[in-house]
């Protein structure tokens, strides 16, 4: 029996189909933007994944609540500068005999009370202030890179399924052309009815697992729309990326946020034990006094200190709050540490794993497609059954499938890696 002309289109665009994945995922269709699971270059509608940070990063609620953390730092940091200690205030005072000897005696005052700072309280509540500012910074920074592992994510099964959509359409191409000439041989008599309905057979099913992966190939790229507010599909690095086996985790946006925290803590310790009782405040004014009726006026200046008492009852309580908050802030810087290095570890041994795999899955699909290879040339010389090679064939296109999925999966795996080492796109 010899070789119909679609049965090694069917061998050849399977072969094709497997190897361009590995390499690049093919365009999608006509009107619809690209993805590159490991692509060399980027198509002209993708962007990096840096752009589409900064884009989903203006959509974020996170970044309205960083700004706001921000403003208020920079206030503090305002009211730290200032001359008093706290607002000042306008005080107002009369006094006469008007209901006891109604003499005409009579007095009448004006002032102003300011607020002053305790020894070393001012440099302690900048000191409070600049601490807060460096939180908010390093909380933003936090912020953007949790968000980058959602873009990671996303954009990373984007290209999975870019890849489950290319081999998909490369097996209903083929199986269709397969199904189209199997039936013209039934009617030459060439091949019996049942080889026909099982063609037919493969290529509902293919174009079924065609529907499926389109499918959610659209909605994961809704959900990349919906975080970055962009059509344009990723742009994925090829290769691996910068060597991570050394890297260390101090300067992790997370690990900075912690020891920022624990700042703060202490500054706010310290402000407290230098603010152990309220503001002394300072007033001077201006006093005019009219002894009676026929007594000319006589003005004064009133200068008044008045000096609040620090007790136990009010101090204990703050310094308490303090110091709670200070040994929070300590405990979570260490153990965040410990959390991230084991992270980082569990990221490089999951990245070696995807390495395995992905030799594996290749030199499998390289040895069905070679098996498939031989059973075409068993299939010419009338020593194979139909059925036996489209099972090959179907094998072997799976198994380029499964080639180009572990592709995504390797370069997902190292995006999480750069992700625990805490770096941004």
């Amino acid at each position: 029996m010899k070789l119909s002309p679609w049965l090694s289109a069917c061998v050849i665009a399977g072969s094709l189909a497997g190897g361009l994945v590995r390499a690049q995922p093919a365009a999608p269709p006509k009107g619809t933007p690209a993805d590159h699971a490991s692509a060399p270059s980027a198509s002209a509608g993708a962007v990096t994944l840096r752009v589409a940070l900064d884009a989903a990063w203006q959509r974020t609620v996170a970044a309205r609540e960083s700004d706001g953390q921000r403003r208020r730092a920079e206030a503090e940091r305002s009211a730290a500068a200032s001359l008093w200690a706290a607002p000042p205030a306008l005080e107002l005072s009369h006094r006469d005999d008007r209901l006891q000897r109604n003499a005409g005696k009579r007095e009448t005052g004006i002032g102003v009370a300011v607020p002053l700072w305790l020894p070393g309280q001012r440099s302690a509540r900048a000191g409070t202030a600049d601490a807060a500012v460096a939180q908010a910074q390093a909380a933003e920074q936090v912020a953007r890179l949790r968000l980058a592992a959602e873009l990671r994510e996303a954009a990373w099964q984007i290209a999975a399924l870019q890849a489950e959509a290319t081999q998909a359409d490369a097996q209903a191409q083929a199986l269709k052309q397969l199904a189209t000439d199997v039936e013209r041989r039934v009617r030459a008599g060439d091949l019996a009815r049942a080889d026909a309905l099982a063609a037919e057979a493969e290529h509902l099913a293919a174009s079924a697992l065609q529907t499926d992966v389109r499918l959610r190939l659209q909605a994961a790229r809704a959900r990349w729309t919906l975080l970055t507010g962009l059509t344009a599909a990723p742009d994925l690095p090829d290769g691996a990326p910068a060597n991570g086996a050394h890297a260390s985790t101090e300067s992790h946006p997370e690990l900075q946020l912690a020891r920022q925290s624990t700042a703060l803590a202490h500054q706010r310790v310290d402000l407290m034990r230098r603010s152990r009782r309220d503001a002394p405040e300072l007033s001077v004014g201006l006093r005019q006094d009219v002894s009676g009726r026929a007594e000319a006026s006589q003005g004064s200046v009133v200068v008044g200190l008045r000096l609040p008492f620090g007790t136990d009852d009010r101090n204990r309580p703050l310094e308490a709050a303090a110091l709670a908050e200070l040994d929070v802030a300590q405990t979570h810087e260490q153990r965040l540490g410990e959390r991230l290095d084991s992270d980082i570890v569990a990221a490089r041994e999951a990245q070696r794993s995807a390495e395995v795999q992905l030799d594996a899955e290749t030199a499998r699909a390289r040895l069905l497609r070679e098996r498939a290879a031989l059973l075409n040339k068993s299939f010419r010389a009338g020593e194979t059954a139909l059925p036996e090679l489209l099972r090959a064939l179907a094998a072997a296109t799976h198994a380029d499938s499964a080639a180009a999925r572990q592709t995504a999966a390797l370069g997902l795996a190292r995006a999480r890696l750069q992700q625990a080492l805490g770096r941004l796109p």
